[in-house]
C-alpha cells in the first residue's frame, strides 16, 4: 500500500480534458463559496465560524492539489493560497473598483462565484450562460471587460473570441479567458488570439483584481489614444474646411481685383496721351503704373500658386534646350543686372539634350531666381546660370550663384513657403519675395523635379532645381527660340 501511495505521488497521469473539467468545476465552487464566508465572516466578526470555513477551504485546496499534482496535463502549478484573517481584512478595506464586466460560463455556480466577488470588489456585472447569448449582450449594450470561460457547449470560448476579434466595434474590449488548471495550452492559443489575460480556477480575489485593474487601466489608456486621435481628426478635417473656406474667398478676391486693377493700368496709360504733362507728373505717372503692373503681377502669381497647389494649371510640355532657356532668362534680368553694375555669366554644358517641360513655367522658375539674386547681389558682384546633367537624379538641373548676403540656414525651408518671410542681417531688409519662391517650388515639383538651396552668410547662395529627363547625347541639340516674356515676381 506504502509503495503504491509513492507511486501516485511520482507520476503524473493524463486525464481527459472534458473530466479534469468536470471535477474542478465543483472543486472550484467550493473553494470559492469557503473563501467568500471566511470574509463575511470576517467582516461580521464572527471568528468563531473561520476555524471550521478554513478547514473546508483547505480540504478543498488538498483535494486540487491531488489532481493538478496527478493529473495536471501542461501546466500543474501550486494551488491558490487560502487566505488569512490579515488578509482578508485588508482587502475589505481596499479600493473599490469601477467598470461594467461581463461573465460568460455554462456552469450557474461559477458565474456565481465570479459574479459575487466581482461585485464585492466594486464591478458592476452581467451575466451570460453560452456563447451566443453573449454575443447579443455585447451587440446590446457596451462592456469595458469580458471574463470569457473557454470549454462552453454550442460555442466554446475559442469562437466567441474570434468574433470579438473580428469585429470592428468588439475588437478593442479585452478579454481575459477563465480557465482550469489543465487548459494552459488552449490559453496560449487565446492569447495568440488577442486575448488579453488568463485566470484559472479556483480564483485567487487578490490576484483577480489585479489582472482586472491591469486590464481595464490598458483598455482606458487606449480608449483615451483613440478619442484624442478622433479628436485630432476632427480637427484637422475642420481646419482643412477652414483653409478651403480661406482659399476660395481669396480666389474670389483676387480675380476680381485683376479687372479694375487693368482698367486702372489702362488710365494712367493714356494720361499722357489725353494732355501734356510736365517732368513732376511725368515721374507720378511712371510710379503708379510701375506699382500698378507690380500688383497686377502678384495677383496673377496668387492665382497661379492656387493652380497649383490645387491641380489645376495643365503644362504644356514642349522639347525645350537649357542653353535657350537660359538665354531668354537673361534677355529679361540684363537691364537689371546692368543698372546695378552685376556681372551674368552662363555656364552651360553643351553636350546637353533636349528635355521635356513647360518652356513658359520654367522660364518663369528661371527668372525669379535671377531676379532675387541680382535683387540681393552688390553692385559689382556676380549671379551665374548653370545647367549641367545630374547622373543620380538622371534629371538636367539648373542652378544660380550669386555674390550675395547670403541666407541663414535656419530660413532654408521657410523661404519657399507661401509668403514666408526672412529677415536680413543687414539694413532689416527683407529676402523673400513671398509667392515667387513658392511658385518656384511648385513649378518644378509639378514636372517631377526638386528644388533646394545652399548658402553662407556674406559668401553668397545658390539655388538649383531639377527637371527629369532622358540622359544627354554627345551631340548639342538644335536650338528652340523662347520668345515670351515674363516679368519678375
Amino acid at each position: 500500500m506504502e509503495h503504491q501511495t509513492t507511486t501516485i505521488e511520482s507520476a503524473s497521469y493524463s486525464m481527459p480534458q472534458e473530466l479534469a473539467h468536470d471535477l474542478l468545476t465543483p472543486l472550484n465552487q467550493i473553494i470559492g463559496y469557503s473563501e467568500m464566508l471566511m470574509e463575511r465572516a470576517g467582516d461580521r466578526g464572527q471568528a468563531e465560524f473561520l476555524p471550521d470555513l478554513n478547514r473546508v477551504c483547505l480540504a478543498g485546496q488538498r483535494l486540487l492539489s491531488v489532481i493538478t499534482d496527478n493529473f495536471g496535463g501542461t501546466d500543474a502549478r501550486a494551488p491558490n493560497p487560502i487566505p488569512s484573517v490579515t488578509d482578508l481584512v485588508l482587502e475589505a478595506g481596499s479600493t473599490e473598483a469601477t467598470g461594467f464586466l461581463l461573465v460568460v460560463d455554462d456552469d450557474e455556480g461559477n458565474r456565481d462565484v465570479l459574479t459575487r466577488r466581482l461585485q464585492k470588489q466594486g464591478y458592476t456585472v452581467a451575466n451570460a450562460e453560452n456563447g451566443r447569448q453573449a454575443l447579443e449582450m455585447l451587440e446590446a449594450d457596451s462592456y469595458d471587460l469580458i471574463l470569457l470561460d473557454i470549454m462552453m457547449p454550442e460555442m466554446d470560448g475559442f469562437e466567441v473570441l474570434r468574433r470579438l476579434k473580428s469585429t470592428d466595434l468588439l475588437k478593442h474590449v479585452p478579454v481575459i479567458m477563465v480557465s482550469a488548471l489543465n487548459e494552459m495550452e488552449s490559453v496560449a492559443k487565446c492569447i495568440e488570439m488577442g486575448a488579453e489575460d488568463y485566470l484559472t480556477k479556483p480564483f485567487n480575489a487578490t490576484l483577480l483584481q489585479a489582472r482586472l485593474h491591469n486590464c481595464l487601466e490598458k483598455k482606458r489608456a487606449r480608449d483615451r489614444e483613440r478619442d484624442l486621435f478622433e479628436r485630432l481628426e476632427r480637427n484637422y478635417q475642420r481646419l482643412q474646411e477652414l483653409e478651403r473656406l480661406r482659399d476660395d474667398l481669396t480666389h474670389m478676391i483676387v480675380h476680381d481685383l485683376r479687372t479694375p486693377l487693368t482698367s486702372v493700368m489702362a488710365a494712367i496709360q493714356t494720361l499722357s496721351v489725353v494732355g501734356q504733362v510736365n517732368e513732376v507728373q511725368g515721374e507720378v505717372v511712371d510710379i503708379a503704373l510701375s506699382g500698378s503692373r507690380a500688383l497686377l503681377s502678384m495677383v496673377n502669381s496668387l492665382l497661379d500658386v492656387e493652380k497649383l497647389e490645387s491641380g489645376a494649371m495643365e503644362l504644356e510640355r514642349t522639347p525645350i534646350l537649357a542653353s535657350e532657356l537660359i538665354s531668354a532668362a537673361v534677355a529679361q534680368v540684363s537691364a537689371l543686372a546692368q543698372a546695378k553694375d552685376i556681372a551674368l555669366i552662363q555656364a552651360i554644358d553643351p553636350n546637353l539634350s533636349r528635355f521635356s517641360g513647360d518652356e513658359r513655367v520654367l522660364l518663369r522658375v528661371l527668372v525669379n531666381l535671377v531676379g532675387n539674386a541680382l535683387k540681393f547681389t552688390p553692385a559689382g558682384g556676380s549671379v551665374t546660370l548653370q545647367a549641367d546633367w545630374n547622373e543620380d537624379k538622371q534629371a538636367v538641373e539648373f542652378c544660380v550663384l550669386d555674390t550675395g548676403e547670403g541666407i541663414p540656414s535656419e530660413a532654408f525651408e521657410r523661404i519657399f513657403e507661401k509668403f514666408g518671410q526672412v529677415g536680413s542681417r543687414q539694413a532689416g531688409r527683407t529676402m523673400s519675395t513671398g509667392l515667387g519662391l513658392t511658385f518656384c517650388k511648385l513649378a518644378t515639383e509639378a514636372h517631377g523635379g526638386q528644388i533646394g538651396v545652399e548658402s553662407t552668410l556674406a559668401k553668397g547662395s545658390k539655388f538649383w532645381f531639377t527637371v527629369p529627363a532622358a540622359s544627354p547625347t554627345s551631340q548639342p541639340a538644335e536650338a528652340v527660340g523662347l520668345t515670351m516674356p515674363y516679368s519678375l515676381l
